[in-house]
């Protein structure tokens, strides 16, 4: 709905060409269904996204005929940001800009605030509890049971170890109100979609209003056992950030008085996690488990790959790459040598220390 929302309200004021290429920096969520909206309605899409978001949501933006533009993840999510801004600037491409445009806000106001309080006709809200990516989803839901849910106790939920609102510590921005540069308590964390590497300027209105009561801080491991449970004990197949939600909304259950009603928002769907952390013990082969299922009964018996085939023994390394590497370590003229992945958040975080230090 903010994607449909947001390419409408630009083609009603005319800032939106029929054909005109659209430009968007997103975790993979916003750009799926701007991919959906821009393919019903004949834009080109183009979208930034860092590369090391799930590989699911490229694919399935692709396959939506959305281009995809991967940044490096050393760049955080304000690399996408900025990477959007120059192709936009450069070739004349329209964009949605959906950590700024209150448009986002505004239609979860008029919509998804209003679902929420219809549903919560008969009985009251004691709790509501959100996460934030965009901010528009929270901003627009908080303005409005701040106003006609008075009572309802909004939980705003962040990583533990990047409480960018919990911190206090102001955003930079720049004139317009955007953000200038990432915030200096953000630390990558596991819930693809939530808290970016900066404070959205969405975000800013429930910080600067008290549109909330209290900020939560979320263990990632916990995340992730929540979102698992989600779907083995309840059936409902979600993404690691609704496991953060509902870690935050079990933590609220824990202290709050008995018969409170405790409404947690789920914002997507578990397959655009497969090739991430939260399926990382989920194999493709059958287990022992299954396999002696198998074999309980004596027809339609197939082996699994460990069992068919041997593992080969992991190659040797030659004898010249096994000296380049010697040289290399115990080189005295170069005392730091360092072996790293371009994609790691702790490898650029140690290549960005000792680039400060003057290694």
């Amino acid at each position: 709905r903010m994607a449909l929302a947001v390419i409408e309200d630009a083609e009603r004021r005319g800032e939106l060409r029929p054909g005109q290429t659209v430009v968007e920096a997103t975790s993979g969520n916003t750009g799926i269904a701007l991919a959906m909206v821009c393919a019903q309605k004949g834009y080109p899409l183009v979208v930034t996204m860092v590369e090391n978001f799930s590989v699911e949501r490229r694919r399935l933006m692709r396959f939506l005929g959305a281009k995809v533009v991967l940044t490096p993840a050393s760049e955080k999510g304000s690399g996408m940001v900025r990477k959007a801004q120059e192709l936009a600037d450069r070739h004349g491409w329209w964009q949605p800009r959906q950590f700024d445009n209150p448009v986002n806000a505004e239609v979860h106001a008029c919509t998804t605030a209003r679902e929420i309080l219809a549903a919560f006709a008969d009985r009251p809200l004691d709790y509501w509890l959100s996460g934030f990516g965009t901010g528009g989803t929270f901003s627009g839901i908080s303005r409005v049971l701040r106003e006609r849910s008075p009572d309802t106790h909004i939980v705003l939920c962040e990583p533990d170890n990047a409480p960018l609102v919990g911190s206090a510590v102001p955003q930079p921005r720049v004139g317009d109100g955007a953000s200038a540069e990432s915030h200096p308590r953000f630390r990558p964390h596991l819930m693809q979609g939530w808290t970016p590497d900066f404070i959205p300027s969405l975000m800013q209105d429930p910080i600067d209003t008290a549109g909330f009561d209290q900020a939560m801080p979320i263990e990632g491991g916990l995340a992730l056992q929540c979102a698992r449970d989600l779907a083995c004990r309840e059936g409902i197949l979600a993404g690691i950030s609704a496991g953060a939600t509902l870690a935050g909304a079990l933590q609220v259950a824990d202290t709050a008085p008995a018969g409170s009603n405790i409404l947690c928002m789920l914002p997507d769907t578990g397959e655009r996690y497969l090739s991430t952390v939260l399926f990382e013990e989920i194999g493709a082969d059958m287990t022992e488990e299954e396999q002696a299922i198998s074999e309980s009964t004596d027809g339609l018996r197939f082996l699994t790959s460990a069992a068919r085939v041997e593992e080969p023994p992991l190659p040797r390394a030659d004898a010249e790459a096994e000296q380049t590497v010697s040289d290399m370590v115990e080189d005295s003229s170069c005392p730091v040598t360092l072996f790293s992945l371009e994609w790691c958040e702790f490898c650029w975080s140690v290549k960005k220390a000792l680039q400060a230090l003057g290694i």
